[in-house]
């Protein structure tokens, strides 16, 4: 597997500083955001017609340094073209979220998780320093010990604090592939206690456990997918092509047993952009048989959700067919361990969406945009489809924000939300961020969290 080239310092600081001209471009009290072609956020935000910032020069890798077993990598550089930087050297980043086209800056400052989180945490845990084009237009260093304030509140600021330049991550050692276990249950509360187990022990059946997440397809099919890093060469599966990982994971009792190098395990999901990928007609046989291999990936597919947004293709459809229009519900939570069932039970009755994504998360710090408990185990829930609109806007949305809110849980904000101010707050550490806010952004260049979140400005 080979990478893009490394980027030159010099490649760099000029990138670096054609963001900041650009910066400086867009006129006083103007909105100012990122001129992305692509983005990994279900908001719909509002047209200003204000150019974005420049951030062409900033989406390579400029190090890897293995025996320190870190990386520089510029803000805008992909999962994709970092793994495939690190993984010569045997290492990954800690955290390696499901799709390929998600930025290191992106993960960071709109959080992320993937199977290692119950061991790693979120992507900005392995984060060492990094430097932010702040609101005065500054760039600075941000790390524990300098403008400290500013590298504890970056994670889930979504951009309102500044934009990541730069950052120095930590890595991990790894083999060349994953053994799998994906292990049936028929009940919730199995399901759930073995997974408590896993995150406790770090094993099953005294089998070591590197990476777990699960599907719910129903209240009584649901598997934990264990994996667990192995240098033993043999078969390995391929789920790039004809065959559908997530089907994969089915069968009718017990174990089942699959092996992937390391490189498909961390982009297992991304074919089918999870299972995403049949809204679209992939999954059918004969349409799969014609799909051109390149494009079974999520960045297709979000380029053909954004034409159907776009066109409104799927509203006038049901329109012609005398049906509501669509709610999209495309959420993640994180709800305590000994609470999930509970909410696994209530989306499965009032929500016609499936399957699910389950993925343990254990914070190793406390973060004040996104105060879960360090230490405590969390079960992220990721749905992602739409339902028939109700009577009033982000009616089912609503109802989700209610249950998770209700069961001491936290919704991810890369969707839609539709919180009150004074519930926001509560949640995302109103005060700690205004008071950050106040010192990098002092003008108000970037919008503020609650706007961009909740108003979709």
């Amino acid at each position: 597997m080979a990478g893009r080239p490394l980027v030159t310092a010099a490649a760099h600081a000029a990138g670096v500083e054609r963001l900041r001209a650009s910066y400086r471009a867009v006129p006083a009290g103007a909105t100012v955001r990122l001129a992305k072609p692509t983005s990994n956020l279900f908001r719909v935000r509002a047209r200003t017609g204000v150019p974005g910032l420049d951030t062409s020069g900033l989406t390579g890798v400029l190090a890897v340094d293995p025996v320190a077993r870190t990386a520089d990598v510029a803000g805008m550089c992909t999962y994709e073209d970092l793994v495939a930087a690190t993984l010569p050297h045997g290492l990954t980043p800690l955290v390696v979220p499901q799709l390929r086209t998600i930025t290191l800056g992106g993960a960071v400052s709109g959080l992320g998780i993937e199977s290692a989180s119950f061991r790693n945490g979120m992507p900005h845990e392995s984060v060492l320093e990094l430097d932010v084009l702040t609101g005065t237009g500054e760039v600075l260093t941000a790390s524990p010990e300098q403008h400290a304030d500013l590298f504890r509140a970056f994670p889930n600021s979504y951009g309102t604090l500044g934009y990541a330049t730069r950052l120095r991550i930590a890595l991990e050692p790894v083999a060349p592939y994953v053994a799998l276990r994906h292990v049936r249950h028929y009940d919730l509360d199995a399901l759930l206690a073995t997974l408590g187990e896993v995150v406790a022990s770090g094993s099953l059946d005294g089998v070591a456990v590197d990476y777990v997440d699960g599907v719910v397809f129903s209240a009584e099919e649901s598997y934990l997918c264990l994996g667990t890093l192995t240098d033993r060469p043999g078969p390995v599966s391929d789920y790039t092509g004809a065959d559908i990982y997530y089907r994969s994971l089915q069968h009718p009792h017990g174990t089942r047993h699959d092996r992937l190098t390391t490189l498909d395990y961390l982009w297992r999901w991304d074919t089918d952009w999870f299972w995403c990928s049949r809204a679209f007609g992939a999954q059918h046989p004969r349409l799969r048989r014609w799909w051109p291999r390149r494009h079974l990936r999520s960045s297709s597919y979000w380029r053909l959700l954004a034409l159907e947004q776009r066109l409104g293709l799927v509203d006038r459809v049901e329109r012609l067919r005398g049906r509501p229009p669509r709610e999209r519900v495309v959420q993640d939570v994180e709800l305590p361990l000994e609470r999930s069932a509970e909410f696994l039970r209530w989306f499965l009755a009032e929500v016609p969406v499936e399957p699910l994504w389950l993925c343990p998360v254990r914070l190793r710090e406390d973060w004040p945009l996104y105060p879960l408990p360090p230490g405590r185990t969390f079960v992220n829930v990721g749905f992602w489809s739409t339902v028939p609109a109700g009577a009033t806007e982000g009616e089912t949305n609503r109802a989700v924000e209610r249950c998770v809110r209700d069961l001491g849980g936290h919704k991810s904000l890369y969707s839609d939300a539709y919180y009150e101010q004074d519930e926001f707050d509560a949640l995302y550490g109103g005060e700690d961020y205004r008071v950050v806010k106040k010192a990098y952004d002092p003008d108000g260049r970037f919008l503020d969290l609650y706007a961009k979140a909740v108003r979709r400005r």
